[in-house]
């Protein structure tokens, strides 16, 4: 049976971050996602649960980040977290919740989505090296360097050099500790 994959309701917030929390095993990650919700970086339609039978089995975000470049700043879609129920683990959740962001992400004209997470995983699924694009994530020390991914959409112009640069997190990522 596959999911339903739909944005999330207000009413499913603290569904969904008992999903991010047990996922992670980190009540941390969860408060990162209320702290985005309450930012100017929270982008509600990019905030997509994974449903089954009426509950929510996953939940994928994409928000703002800076984008600091030679001439300025801008602002960039981060996938940020990504997570399923640990009993719903490797049965597609996760990579139906990855594809449905980031075709929103493309509608939404973005041009690219970086992430830090698994080269394997993200990989399957169109993301490439952020650092062959040009883009600096900070990746905390004991994540490989292959982490810093970067997923190229339509609206990307490789001649735009204000593509290009370092990520800033927003303060509620920041705070993790990246």
């Amino acid at each position: 049976m596959s999911s339903q994959i739909r944005p999330v309701q207000s009413g499913e917030y603290s569904a969904a971050e008992q999903v991010i929390t047990d996922a992670f095993n980190d009540p941390n990650i969860a408060g990162m996602v209320r702290a985005i919700r309450e930012s100017s970086f929270y982008w509600p339609e990019l905030e997509l649960a994974a449903m089954r039978d009426g509950q929510v089995v996953g939940h994928v975000m994409v928000s703002g980040a800076t984008l600091r470049h030679a001439a300025g700043e801008r602002t960039v879609a981060m996938l940020s977290p990504l997570a399923t129920a640990p009993g719903r683990q490797r049965s597609g959740v996760g990579t139906a919740l990855v594809a449905a962001v980031v075709e929103t992400a493309e509608q939404r004209g973005e041009p690219l989505v970086i992430l830090e997470g698994s080269p394997d995983f993200y990989g399957r699924r169109g993301f490439t090296s952020a650092s062959a694009a040009g883009i600096t994530i900070p990746i905390p020390d004991w994540a490989p360097p292959e982490a810093a991914q970067v997923a190229l959409l339509g609206a990307y112009d490789e001649n735009d050099s204000t593509w290009r640069g370092e990520v800033i997190y927003p303060p509620a990522v920041a705070a993790l500790g990246h």
